[in-house]
């Protein structure tokens, strides 16, 4: 199993148009049909504190069951390219994180 964690800073000057597409697109992803699981969705609006960093607008966490999978999403997944040629203009910043989980969940 592999968590592809992706975070997004949105520009400030989106039309609400532009974050309804954003949103729209970003479930796109999480509910690709092979993943084990999709998540996508706003920062939460947690307690304030010196380890969290909520300051990113929307994040994705999709779960996939091998890492054959997750090469797959990342070279060859039409959804995944639809997502970048659609948004990546949406954006000012982007941070992954890849995580092989210990256990499987």
């Amino acid at each position: 199993m592999l968590i592809h964690s992706a975070l997004f800073w949105l520009r400030d000057d989106l039309s609400a148009e532009q974050r309804t597409l954003f949103e729209a697109e970003l479930q796109r992803l999480a509910a690709i049909p092979y993943l084990e699981r999709g998540y996508a969705g706003p920062a939460a609006a947690t307690e304030r504190r010196p380890v969290t960093d909520n300051t990113f607008g929307y994040a994705t966490s999709l779960h996939f069951k091998s890492m054959e999978d997750h090469a797959f999403y990342q070279t060859r997944c039409p959804d995944h390219a639809r997502f970048i040629a659609v948004c990546a203009s949406f954006w000012t910043r982007v941070v992954v994180h890849d995580i092989a989980p210990l256990q499987p969940v």
